[in-house]
């Protein structure tokens, strides 16, 4: 049973969404600001968090970045409208997912269900590749799951980690960003190629000397991305 920590200030909707998830099989934390989300994460550990941009006092974003800063903890967005800027403002904070209101509750649970299986790892992660892998300065563990730079560990978020290990995979080949979508995310028929690049970014600033210039991931205009060749 996974533990949700919903953060939402309109009480109907976040009385309706902790029902709708209770019923799934979920514990829900449910509170009203970003402030007592902070705060209850300090408390209760939780599996993923469900957090609204739209808050009062301590927006969504800055919400998102205190999160992230606590550890790797899967976050999924929730935005009131499918804007182009408040979703990529989300995902560079270091959301993993986000979802448009109004939120219809069974989108919402196929998302948490997602996230949390790249939380816990799948066996799709890492394919029939196992042992240590050397690319440059950067050395990736498939079995542990570890990624290092110069023998110093990275830390990467649930989906910046699967995103890596995708694309590692298979060094040199390109991956488009439907691809990933569906590789990643598990939900590439919306054909969202904003998770994707968010995502490729903030590997990059964690990976690369010079993210500007990148050596791992890099872009194949018009197709997608690759790792390397190096």
């Amino acid at each position: 049973m996974s533990q949700v920590l919903l953060i939402e200030d309109h009480q109907t909707v976040r009385d309706g969404l902790q029902l709708a998830l209770t019923r799934q099989g979920h514990t829900v934390h449910a509170v009203g600001t970003g402030e007592q989300g902070l705060e209850r994460l300090r408390a209760t550990p939780s599996d993923v968090v469900v957090l609204d941009l739209m808050l009062p006092g301590m927006d969504g974003f800055e919400v998102c970045r205190r999160i992230r800063q606590l550890g790797d903890l899967p976050i999924i967005m929730l935005t009131a409208r499918n804007d182009d800027m408040d979703v990529v403002a989300g995902l560079e904070a270091g959301a993993d997912d986000y979802v448009v209101k109004p939120v219809q509750a069974r989108v919402l649970e196929a998302r948490i269900r997602a996230v949390l299986r790249r939380t816990a790892g799948d066996s799709r992660r890492g394919g029939d590749r196992t042992g240590l892998e050397q690319h440059g300065a950067l050395t990736i563990d498939r079995a542990a799951l570890v990624v290092s730079k110069d023998g110093t560990p990275v830390s990467l978020a649930p989906t910046e980690l699967r995103l890596l290990l995708e694309l590692s995979h298979t060094p040199g080949q390109v991956l488009s960003r439907q691809q990933l979508l569906e590789a990643v995310w598990e939900h590439g028929y919306l054909g969202d190629s904003r998770l994707v690049d968010a995502c490729v970014q903030r590997v990059r600033a964690k990976i690369e000397a010079d993210s500007s210039a990148p050596l791992y991931i890099q872009t194949v205009r018009g197709f997608g991305y690759r790792f390397g060749p190096l």
